[in-house]
């Protein structure tokens, strides 16, 4: 109304007069005032100058002729009358676009799982970037993610946070459209991208655009134009390859996190896996039933990653616990078109994994779907060079392999491992398994796992070639990475006899592989497979040395000393010697001492280290001819002259140089002075040094560590670690190391090594006073001996009889103790002998009858005798002991003092160990016969020893 009389103007110019009344005095942009008057539409500026005008012709001027709305020239209009506000202040009416929505976002569903990282890096980098691609393979949870961001930044952009998904959008000159009409804007103007950079001038309000892959180079123009010519405005992007935009930063999401393969995992450690976490989360949405326990945790981790961590394949897998249990979900993933599919729910290309994988193969361009194809017959990382060997024909150039590797990587179809020696690529399996069967169809897989077999031939022969003078880090660095390649190519050669002599050659080239990585079954059943009598005649003289020796250690190791173990390194030197290969005699004389050594013949073992000692300075071998004083330590301790083999276990361990870089396990299948270390810390507890048998036993245990060498944690553990720790009675210590060992033999099929470890488990439980030890201890003593095993088996049986007693079995501990004794002296394994004199002394003194003991004190005395003979002060101070108990209860208080007093004396450390503490507690107890005088002297000691560590 003007002068109380109705004006008649039009609705935009009405709402350009309400956005300047409302504001009077300052200045309202341009844009403010399109907004206003067209919120949903492009416009331009023309028609905003058009209704100011008719605003200004139907209000005339104020009372003192000026006009009521001022130009700010270039920059919008000013209200400069005086304006008077009545009634309620909140009558003001604010014009949005969208119909007052500040975003379109789908509400979610369900709970973002595992990404809590990517949100934080992802919100910090589009802090200082306007541009930000997610970039990740189909499937791997890019728009989930992109989504669960922009939910959290709705408030932050004055005019909102838009989703514009171009899945749907076949052709890249609608994309400019599909952006307007999903923020509602009505665009009069034949450039359409340009009417939107306009619209967006002064606005603030980011776009999510999803799923760019297809329309890529549309989406990156109109991208690059909107950033130009609009500050306020920022991009999220999802798709397979980056818009290589300037300015753009790119996040690469990973596939979830997945639990390590080879390691057994609880259920509450698999869940910290956000895989894992991810699939129970569906399962349990739709299976009630479902619970993960420690029995199914490992299966649900390996269906986890069979799946690489996708989270379509895990949301797709998770439901199907309805009609299957965990394991045979995990046998159908071999399958995973029919498993993972009818998922009824969003984009047609997330309904099944392998529409999402159709959708990025029909992308590529035909030389890029060719090289994806052939790049599946890698079951595992490789490199350029590899990919190009494969690959490409011959007479073609490598440029347009390593180009199209590059841009496989680019669109999320290869992913990269960078590390010190270069980079290498991998296909996740659920791509992998896709590509595969594209070689199918193509026709092309025989001739392509022919190229493969033969390329990894040659990388293995390359392999075998420098295991010996490269460092073993970087060996295993560079080849051990080569593994499952080996293993798709053997399974390939010999299916179906297709190429039996690559297969004969993979075998022999990859044994160290195989003894590399710590794969002792594996490498038995494939050396084993290559020695069939069929394949005879594609072998030759060295492959036969070559396979019988790799056959002789991982029998040994696996099943035991069985008489197949001797014959086949027999063979193995028989072939060095026809081929006069002195470093392979080596080698199987070193593996027939050990054979002999586990029998418990110690007496071949010395004659066989003689051969190895001749042998090594003839060929000027120091190296050889040094190390073997570990073979000939062992049998003397095991011989029972403890004070020979401790000179020459410190002369090896002084005398041992080791490789510069490499690791000698190799060749003589232990680290030689890590296990020197281990029986001459056997050697210190029978001299009476517990404390430094200790110490000496953790050293050896923590090389073994450091090595990731299985054979080496075995020797560790089950031959020193725990047998000191029980021998001075820490059950805490045994009880850890016994988990580890349990553990370790299982995961790598040692069933000799899980029946040591058992008899180890067995002492344990009957030094804890449980009988459950003795069936325990029976059993594994019956496996060992079955094959053939008879090393330290005397001094088990002697546990078993001491058990058998303690728990009220008299008449078959004599019987137990008597086979021991008879076994030791029959093999000249005596080191033990003073012990299983005293468990057989103890045994008919438990029978109480007076004849009975006078025959315990004389084996009580014979085993004091055969102890200071040996050196063995620990074994004479059990049997000093012993026999002082019994002359304590007889009354002679004196004599079982002046017996026991003078070899508690000779012991300069180890007053916490249980042997000790007994002695001295019977020493305390005999008072005037010496035991307080010589209580008070022992002090002293004990507060000045010190440990060595040699």
């Amino acid at each position: 109304m003007r002068e109380r009389t109705a004006i008649r103007v039009g609705s935009r110019a009405l709402e350009i007069l309400a956005a300047l009344v409302e504001r009077p005095g300052e200045l309202v942009s341009k844009a403010e005032l399109v907004s206003r008057a067209w919120p949903d539409t492009f416009v331009e500026h023309s028609n905003l100058k058009v209704n100011v005008a008719a605003l200004r012709r139907a209000l005339g001027d104020t009372p003192d002729e000026t006009p009521y709305i001022a130009t700010v020239s270039g920059r919008g209009y000013r209200f400069v009358s005086p304006v008077r506000v009545s009634g309620s202040a909140d009558t003001r009416v604010v014009a949005t676009s969208q119909g007052g929505r500040t975003h379109n976002l789908p509400a979610p569903t369900t709970r973002l799982v595992g990404r809590s990282d990517a949100v934080d890096a992802i919100r910090c980098a589009l802090g200082g970037s306007r541009l930000l691609t997610i970039v990740g393979p189909g499937g791997v949870g890019k728009t989930r993610l992109a989504l669960a961001i922009a939910g959290e930044l709705t408030a932050t952009y004055d005019h909102g946070v838009w989703l514009v998904d171009l899945a749907t959008v076949s052709d890249g000159t609608l994309v400019p459209t599909s952006i307007a009409t999903t923020m509602g804007l009505r665009v009069h103007s034949a450039n359409i991208e340009a009417a939107i950079a306009a619209f967006a001038v002064e606005r603030e309000f980011m776009l999510v655009l999803d799923n760019c892959e297809h329309v890529i180079e549309a989406v990156a123009t109109c991208a690059q134009t909107l950033l130009a010519a609009a500050a306020g405005v920022r991009i999220l992007a999802t798709s397979r390859e980056p818009l290589r935009v300037l300015g753009e930063q790119i996040y690469r999401l990973p596939p979830l996190k997945t639990p390590p393969e080879a390691v057994e995992l609880s259920a509450v450690q698999v869940l910290a896996y956000p895989a894992v976490e991810l699939f129970v989360e569906r399962a349990t949405g739709s299976r009630s039933g479902f619970t993960l326990g420690d029995e199914n945790a490992p299966i649900v981790a390996e269906i986890c990653r069979k799946l690489d961590g996708l989270a379509l394949a895990i949301e797709l897998a998770a439901p199907r616990l309805e009609a299957f249990s965990t394991r045979e979900l995990l046998d159908l993933l071999a399958d995973q078109t029919h498993v993972l599919s009818d998922m009824r729910c969003g984009d047609r290309r997330h309904q099944t994994l392998a529409a999402t994988l159709d959708w990025s193969y029909g992308l590529l361009a035909e030389p890029e779907r060719v090289l994806l194809r052939r790049l599946s017959v890698f079951a595992g990382a490789f490199s350029l060079e590899s990919a190009c060997a494969v690959a490409v024909d011959k007479g073609c150039s490598r440029f347009e392999c390593t180009d199209g590797v590059a841009s496989l990587v680019a669109k999320s179809l290869v992913s990269t491992e960078r590390g010190e020696l270069g980079t290498h690529y991998r296909l996740l399996d659920t791509t992998r398994r896709y590509a595969l069967q594209k070689l199918v169809e193509s026709g092309e897989r025989d001739h392509l796992r022919q190229r493969h077999a033969e390329h990894l031939l040659h990388l293995a022969e390359r392999a075998e070639a420098e295991w010996n003078i490269r460092p073993t880090a970087q060996w295993l660095a560079e080849y051990g990475r080569k593994i499952d390649d080996i293993r798709s190519a053997l399974g390939w050669a010999f299916s179906g006899n297709r190429s039996i002599a690559i297969g004969i050659a993979l075998t022999v080239a990859a044994i160290p592989f195989w003894e590399h990585l710590s794969l002792v079954e594996e490498c038995r059943t494939r050396v084993e497979g290559a020695l069939r009598r069929c394949f005879a005649n594609f072998r030759g003289a060295r492959d036969n040395m070559k396979l019988n020796l790799a056959l002789g250690t991982t029998l040994l190791h696996t099943r035991g000393p069985l008489p197949e173990v001797e014959s086949a390194w027999t063979t193995a030197l028989g072939c060095a010697e026809a081929l006069n290969d002195t470093e392979y005699e080596l080698r199987c004389l070193w593996g027939l001492c050990d054979y002999f050594t586990w029998t418990g013949d110690h007496r071949s073992s010395l004659e066989m280290a003689d051969r190895i000692r001749k042998l090594a300075t003839d060929r000027g071998d120091l190296a050889a001819r040094d190390n073997v004083d570990r073979q000939t330590g062992t049998a003397l301790r095991y011989l029972g002259e403890p004070g020979k083999a401790r000179r020459h276990l410190e002369r090896m361990i002084a005398r041992y140089v080791p490789p510069v870089a490499r690791s000698d396990i190799a060749r003589f299948q232990l680290d030689p002075r890590s296990a020197a270390r281990g029986t001459l810390a056997n050697v210190f507890w029978l001299q009476g040094h517990p404390d430094k048998a200790t110490i000496m036993a953790q050293r050896q245990l923590e090389e073994a560590r450091a090595a990731h060498h299985a054979l080496a944690l075995c020797n560790a553990i089950v031959h020193t670690t725990c047998p000191v720790a029980l021998l001075t009675g820490d059950l805490v210590v045994a009880e850890r190391v016994l988990v580890d060992i349990e553990a370790h033999v299982a995961e790598h099929a040692m069933t000799v090594w899980s029946a040591m470890s058992r008899c180890l488990r067995a002492e344990w439980l009957l030094q804890s006073g449980d009988a459950s030890g003795l069936a325990i201890l029976r059993r594994a003593l019956e496996e060992l001996l079955a094959v053939g095993f008879r090393m330290r088996c005397p001094f088990y049986i002697g546990v078993y009889a001491a058990g058998l007693g303690e728990h009220g079995d008299l008449v078959a501990g004599r019987a137990a103790i008597d086979e021991a004794i008879s076994l030791s002296a029959s093999t000249g394994e005596i080191w033990c002998m003073p012990e299983l004199l005293r468990i057989k002394a103890d045994l008919l003194r438990k029978e109480g009858t007076h004849r009975v003991a006078e025959a315990a004190e004389a084996l009580n005395l014979q085993a004091l005798d055969l102890a200071r003979r040996q050196g063995a002060l620990s074994w004479e101070l059990r049997a000093a002991t012993a026999l002082a108990e019994h002359w304590l209860q007889a009354g002679q208080c004196a004599k079982a003092g002046g017996l026991l007093a003078p070899i508690y004396r000779r012991f300069g450390e180890g007053f916490t160990t249980r042997d000790v503490l007994r002695a001295r507690s019977l020493l305390d107890t005999v008072g005037d016969g010496g035991g307080r005088r010589f209580a008070a002297g022992s002090e002293t000691r004990r507060g000045k020893r010190t440990h060595a560590n040699p």
